[in-house]
């Protein structure tokens, strides 16, 4: 599983060549649920050396708290083994660490871009590249009217059905994703 290959090892200790930072609110649901799909699915692309994963949120209400207990139930529901997750803040530091940051929500993209002009951190290609999850998501709207279009839903606030349905989104997403670091990496899909 995609926690065996990552166990004992912070993402920062495998040496990859691209680095992935997954943001959401309080890191319990949505980024934390990205981080779980995104690492499984790099795993079985096969860059699960090349590409590490990890998660924070924008906020600190929720620091050192595991995933919230709907969306590990909704992972393992899908095969997936969340593995322990502790909530943690996004920093100017961290933000730097990572060629891709992930944001969940047009506001979350705000707060990040926000973090990375105070700090001087450079933004794009050549430095950090900020974009939304939903950018990757084949069904996604092609065009936007508001940033927010592109927002992925708290499931929070609502039901197991809405955590699933993140799921769904996140699984699209995630897939999205991958393709798009083959292509930063130059790695060919294998054909089937």
């Amino acid at each position: 599983s995609a926690a065996d290959v990552y166990e004992g090892h912070s993402p920062l200790h495998i040496d990859p060549e691209v680095r992935v930072l997954v943001v959401c609110t309080g890191n319990i649901c949505r980024s934390a649920m990205g981080e779980v799909v995104l690492r499984d699915r790099l795993v079985v692309g096969g860059l699960a050396t090349r590409v590490a994963v990890a998660s924070a949120g924008v906020s600190d209400e929720e620091t050192g708290n595991p995933i919230d207990r709907r969306a590990r139930r909704v992972l393992e529901d899908a095969g997936y083994d969340p593995r322990k997750h502790h909530a943690r803040q996004v920093d100017a530091a961290t933000l730097a660490e990572y060629r891709l940051v992930l944001a969940m929500t047009a506001a979350h993209e705000r707060a990040l871009l926000a973090i990375a002009e105070r700090e001087g951190l450079q933004v794009g290609p050549e430095g950090t590249e900020i974009r939304m999850w939903r950018e990757f998501d084949s069904l996604a709207p092609d065009s936007v009217g508001r940033p927010s279009d592109l927002d992925v839903p708290d499931p929070w606030y609502g039901t197991m059905d809405d955590f699933v349905d993140v799921l769904d989104t996140i699984e699209r997403g995630a897939d999205g994703v991958v393709a798009y670091l083959r292509d930063i990496l130059g790695v060919v899909p294998a054909r089937s």
